[in-house]
């Protein structure tokens, strides 16, 4: 096999196939009804490979995932619809629970430093299984609290659990589907976030009034309960790691390993055209693992817990795609944070005088938007890649999806002045609703095109990755936060969103270089890619 430096330098000199850029149809020999797509990652002969699951298998173990990403998000976006119950109750001011949240954040940021390096050491189901416990814990804190500093503390630890869901489930997309199905997932995975985000209030609303605001949390309790019980006993460990090149081979292609065993477009024809959707091997020869197994609470691997803790900056800063997902991501969630707490802060009162429920049904406008948002960023994203591979000789360059997020540049800064314009000037209620919901679209759909440019560009380290790009997310909405009263207070609130509205403006046009560059920045990282990616324990490129 051929050592890293060697591949390496191959990959250097062959600007056709730097990180991302793969051969996604064979033109030639498929017969244009689908069955010629070429599937990335190469999946192995072996029946345990993930990869190799079968649809259903695939798609009830994901289902799992989506209700874990639904409660999560439940649980840290729920608060709001409790404010001013607690301020007459407990006498806490706006700026405490302000600070409440922005602490859950920063739990956010801080759980995916920590926890994140633990995926890969000791597998996907500990950690989904600490995540739902930590919040299960955090939910009975809230729902006990007394004071501010029981507040402060358990957002805290609700962020600190909440930290590994914005990422170990991108991990849990490339660990079970292949390329050209990644921006579908993704999509299911913001429409899910969203529905928690915007429906979690609708829901939390109405308990507010009918049963107090510590039923929201008590009702989170038994929701992550049972959320728990089917983690351990039905979700299935996704994490795959096993000799790649000897088992990705079919019988009688032995001497093909030498071709194998090279990067570049060479690799890309020797192994993927065995492995399209209509010609896959799979070697039932190997056992599939019994229940037991694939309910380990544990799947360790060799090596060290940490790894190389500055490896998750160096692709913050040293892989453009990744710095693009991080500002891209992190600005949308966090104007999500600022829209929101706005929103509390201001709709509670006159001229809109809304109840605990009326609040939480705005929720109702983003979440109907998000709707097309996921099916145009998520499914249509996935479709126009192939057209657009077609027109490059079948193959794919991940800058394709970004065509798509152009016009996001107009629609959010548009959704956040109709938002925050409309209640500067007490405009009716609905019109707010409208811009919410464009807001919604964009949080969808942009988010998971984003997501997914990372994720096909750098797949084998998306998981390091996704620390820093969610630790950048949490940053910015910790930060704003903290000094969003100020700031309104500062300069007004008309004049606070439109600085925010060009902000967003300007953040958005980002792929114009991408679409231009972006190609020769994955080539100029394309060393730095392989030597991360050779040291991950579930690395799938030889």
């Amino acid at each position: 096999m051929a050592s890293i430096e060697e591949q390496t330098d191959h990959a250097t000199f062959d600007p056709r196939f730097p990180p991302g850029t793969i051969l996604l149809e064979d033109l030639q020999h498929g017969t244009g009804q689908g069955d010629s797509v070429i599937l990335h990652p190469v999946p192995t002969s072996d029946p345990n490979d993930p990869l190799n699951w079968a649809a259903w298998r695939k798609w009830v173990n994901f289902a799992f995932v989506l209700l874990y990403v639904l409660l999560t998000f439940v649980q840290l976006d729920i608060s709001f619809t409790a404010w001013a119950q607690m301020q007459t109750e407990l006498g806490f001011s706006v700026s405490q629970l302000n600070g409440s949240t922005a602490l859950g954040y920063a739990g956010l940021g801080v759980g995916s430093i920590l926890f994140i390096p633990l995926m890969d050491k000791l597998g996907r189901r500990p950690l989904y299984m600490l995540s739902s416990t930590l919040q299960l814990g955090a939910c009975v804190w809230l729902a006990r609290t007394q004071t501010v500093v029981d507040l402060w503390l358990a957002n805290l630890l609700a962020g600190l659990g909440g930290a590994v869901c914005e990422t170990i489930v991108q991990v849990t997309i490339s660990d079970v589907f292949f390329v050209h199905e990644h921006a579908s997932m993704n999509a299911y995975y913001m429409f899910f976030t969203c529905m928690g985000a915007y429906l979690g209030p609708v829901a939390a609303g109405y308990v507010v009034e009918s049963q107090g605001w510590r039923w929201i949390w008590w009702w989170c309790v038994i929701l992550f309960g049972v959320q728990l019980v089917l983690i351990m006993f039905c979700f299935e460990e996704s994490k795959y790691s096993a000799t790649i090149l000897d088992a990705q081979l079919a019988p009688g292609d032995a001497e093909n390993k030498d071709a194998a065993a090279t990067t570049g477009f060479e690799k890309t024809i020797s192994q993927g055209m065995d492995r399209t959707l209509s010609h896959r091997f799979i070697d039932r020869d190997i056992p599939a693992k019994p229940y037991r197994e694939r309910m380990a609470p544990v799947t360790v691997t060799d090596g060290p817990v940490f790894g190389n803790p500055l490896d998750a900056v160096r692709t913050l800063f040293t892989f453009p795609a990744i710095s693009y997902a991080a500002i891209t991501f992190g600005s949308i969630l966090a104007l999500f944070s600022i829209l929101t707490s706005v929103q509390a802060a201001y709709m509670f009162g006159p001229p809109y005088n809304f109840s605990a429920s009326g609040v939480g049904l705005m929720n109702v406008a983003p979440f109907v938007g998000s709707i097309p948002g996921a099916y145009i960023g998520g499914y249509l994203n996935d479709r126009c890649i192939f057209w657009l591979a077609r027109r490059n000789g079948g193959v794919y360059e991940p800058e394709m999806r970004l065509w798509f997020m152009l016009p996001a540049a107009v629609i959010t800064p548009a959704s956040v002045l109709m938002l925050g314009l409309g209640l500067y000037y007490g405009i009716s209620w609905p019109l707010l609703a409208v811009g919410f919901g464009l807001f919604g679209f964009i949080m969808a759909g942009a988010g998971s095109i984003a997501l997914s440019y990372a994720m096909d560009c750098y797949s084998e380290v998306i998981g390091t990755a996704m620390i820093g790009i969610i630790f950048t997310r949490n940053v910015l909405a910790v930060g704003v936060l903290f000094a969003l009263n100020p700031w309104i207070e500062a300069i007004g609130l008309r004049d606070f969103h439109i600085i925010i509205a060009v902000l967003i403006f300007v953040i958005l046009l980002l792929p114009l270089p991408l679409l231009q560059w972006g190609k020769r920045a994955r080539f100029r990282s394309a060393k730095a890619y392989t030597s991360m990616a050779q040291r991950q324990p579930t690395c799938r490129e030889s």
